[in-house]
């Protein structure tokens, strides 16, 4: 579902064509990356405007209480790969304050986020989770599943918000799935996702305060993960694109619990959710017509696509369970669906 770098070697190696055309991709990898350039006015002393980046300094107001500037420590970023239009992914170390669990954490901002009229306005997070071992990369950013370009294609077409992209390690090792929670006895994976990454993008990006700025999108176990935190924490998370998942926990290492394993439990807690009527989450499930599993997407949508929880089921014709297909439905119509329902960027003066 990702080229590693020994195969993206071996490409660039091997492939004249492939390596005249895409050498860009890795150009510039392991270069300190920062986001937020634009000028954002902050006053200096005496009261009179100056420039200054946007991390860790007050944004001028912007007239949207839920705005909030990145409040830093600001993180140090590397790059890992860049896109035609100039964006880069990159790379951090991140020691959870709240987990502490220590993992690596990727992040992507669409072009709009440095453009100077969108300076004092926040952008919408996806945190992206990655299926299989989850560790030690997340196959999101690799820039070969078009994940970031399919964004910047949907913004220029007017079908996705901006989103910034958050894409962290899923597990603590690749031995083990933890079901993207806090197992008794082992690294506290739930609060890592739904606690320490959300802060380390406050801390890094201009973000808004409400729910409404924030989502997941993931695939297999992830597309599990994002689903189960929407519905634990609706109150953080409004939405899901989750594409080929499970909708229960199923890591061995519970060990049996089922009083935990329930607290973790989708089904369970989208139950909770409708018998506490609200607030309203959305989920996309996507599922592709070469898998065999969307009549458990289906069962949960006719048991629990009710009051607050909204289920849409989503088709990718002749599509298989892999990261190229789920982008794929995505720019077919998941990113338009999730923007929908998702606050965006304001320019200065819209």
């Amino acid at each position: 579902m990702w080229i590693g770098g020994a195969l993206a070697a071996a490409l660039l190696a091997g492939g004249g064509g492939f390596a005249a055309w895409k050498s860009h991709w890795f150009s510039g990898d392991g270069d300190p990356v920062s986001f937020g350039k634009a000028q954002v006015p902050v006053p200096a002393a005496g009261g009179t405007p100056s420039a200054a980046p946007d991390a860790g300094r007050s944004a001028s107001p912007s007239g949207d209480p839920d705005v909030r500037p990145a409040t830093g420590p600001k993180a140090e970023f590397k790059q890992t790969g860049s896109l035609d239009d100039g964006t880069k992914i990159a790379k951090t170390r991140l020691t959870g304050a709240k987990s502490g669990f220590t993992g690596d954490v990727w992040v992507w901002a669409p072009k709009e986020y440095d453009d100077p009229k969108y300076a004092q306005s926040a952008f919408p997070v996806m945190i992206a989770l990655p299926g299989g071992n989850g560790f030690p990369a997340n196959y999101w950013a690799d820039r070969s599943l078009g994940l970031q370009k399919a964004i910047s294609d949907g913004v220029a077409a007017g079908t996705s918000l901006p989103f910034v992209l958050i894409m962290p390690v899923l597990n603590p090792d690749a031995k083990n799935y933890y079901d993207g929670s806090d197992i008794p006895g082992r690294p506290r994976m739930g609060t890592w996702i739904a606690e320490d990454i959300p802060d380390f993008a406050r801390a890094n990006f201009r973000t808004y305060a409400s729910r409404d700025g924030w989502a997941f999108m993931g695939s297999s176990s992830g597309a599990f993960v994002g689903l189960k935190q929407v519905l634990q924490h609706p109150d953080r998370f409004k939405a899901v694109i989750a594409s080929g998942g499970e909708i229960v926990p199923d890591s061995p290492l519970w060990k049996g619990d089922t009083a935990l394993m329930d607290e973790n439990n989708p089904r369970k807690l989208a139950q909770k959710l409708i018998d506490a009527k609200g607030p309203d989450v959305y989920i996309n499930f996507q599922q592709g017509t070469k898998e065999k599993d969307r009549a458990r997407m289906e069962k949960f949508q006719s048991e629990f696509g009710k009051g607050p929880v909204k289920v849409t089921i989503r088709d990718i014709q002749n599509g298989e369970h892999n990261g190229w297909h789920y982008v794929r439905g995505m720019r077919e119509g998941s990113l338009e669906w999730i923007s929908k329902v998702m606050k965006g960027p304001k320019p200065a003066g819209g």
